[in-house]
């Protein structure tokens, strides 16, 4: 049987403070009627993902966007159709929000979405609207005092808000203090910490995740840690990405885009081989190597979450 495939631009618009986004519910009517959604609808004939975007949350909400960045798009496979979900970013807008074909729209606290029933289909964008643009990879420190003065400048004057903990050359007991000192440190300014080892660390250190070396991660035949915990993987070709989508990662990095100077003998990506394994990896992806805050918007035109770096946030 060919499947229909259906291509479907929909909107995460974001409250003013960045806090809240607005669902809406589908009518008992249809398919999966009484589940929450991203607003937005199927494309018209000719239309681009934007310009549908554009029509539908006037149709659909009474909004003008006054701009939008890509997020992310998940192929997602259903009995009877492909669904291509084009998601966009939405930040600047003209009106208010109601639902203007009698559907029940709502602002939802971040930290809630979780707690609504959403389609299949939509829990990758789930995890792209709760996580930022920008994630930080922390650099070898040998003195606690040097690392937690760089990790709090990143975090208050950076506004950074994912950090992961990376210490190869720490022994083990010296990493779990880190981890500590770390994580009380992230705690206060509301950012997420994961961990660059083994999952068995959550059990002495209650950090919100564990990121997994590409190695390890193909070791692996399930998640190896609750979904309450985020889980991430640093991944460079298609297997691993195959690899991390199996295992239910929430999220990955994908290098080198470029080649820089900890691995110069790394063969880069380049952004067009970057955005060709980023597109059916189903979940969010962060570029890395060589990328600065210069290439954000770059990165998120051919479908990165963001950007991961060390050398251009750890200063």
């Amino acid at each position: 049987m060919i499947k229909r495939r259906v291509h479907v631009a929909a909107a995460a618009i974001f409250s003013d403070d960045g806090q809240e986004v607005l669902l809406a519910r589908r009518p008992s009517t249809v398919d999966q009627g009484g589940l929450w959604e991203f607003p937005g609808g199927k494309l018209a004939p000719y239309e681009t993902g934007f310009v549908a975007l554009q029509r539908e949350l006037y149709e659909e909400l009474g909004l003008t966007i006054d701009r939008a960045q890509p997020l992310i798009r998940v192929h997602h496979e259903y009995p009877d159709k492909h669904i291509l979900l084009d998601v966009w970013q939405v930040r600047a807008f003209s009106g208010e929000p109601y639902g203007r074909e009698g559907q029940a729209v709502r602002w939802v606290k971040l930290d809630e979405l979780f707690n609504y029933p959403f389609p299949a289909a939509n829990l990758p964008i789930l995890r792209a609207v709760m996580l930022p643009t920008e994630y930080l990879i922390s650099a070898e420190e040998a003195e606690d005092g040097v690392f937690l003065s760089k990790l709090e400048r990143a975090l208050q004057e950076d506004n950074i808000r994912l950090v992961q903990l990376r210490a190869k050359k720490l022994d083990h007991e010296a990493y779990v203090q880190r981890a500590e000192q770390a994580l009380a440190l992230c705690r206060q300014y509301k950012a997420r910490l994961l961990l660059n080892g083994e999952p068995e660390l959550l059990e002495r250190i209650d950090a919100d995740g564990i990121h997994l070396t590409s190695d390890r991660l193909m070791t692996l035949d399930r998640r190896p840690i609750v979904q309450g915990k985020w889980l991430s993987a640093s991944t460079h070709n298609a297997e691993q990405l195959d690899q991390a989508a199996h295992i239910g990662c929430d999220f990955v990095t994908l290098s080198p885009l470029r080649t820089t100077p900890t691995h110069p003998d790394a063969t880069p990506l380049g952004w067009h081989d970057f955005q060709q394994l980023v597109e059916p990896a189903g979940m969010p992806v962060f570029a890395l190597g060589g990328m600065t805050r210069h290439d954000a918007n770059h990165a998120r035109a051919v479908g990165a979450q963001g950007i991961a770096s060390i050398r251009d946030f750890w200063r």
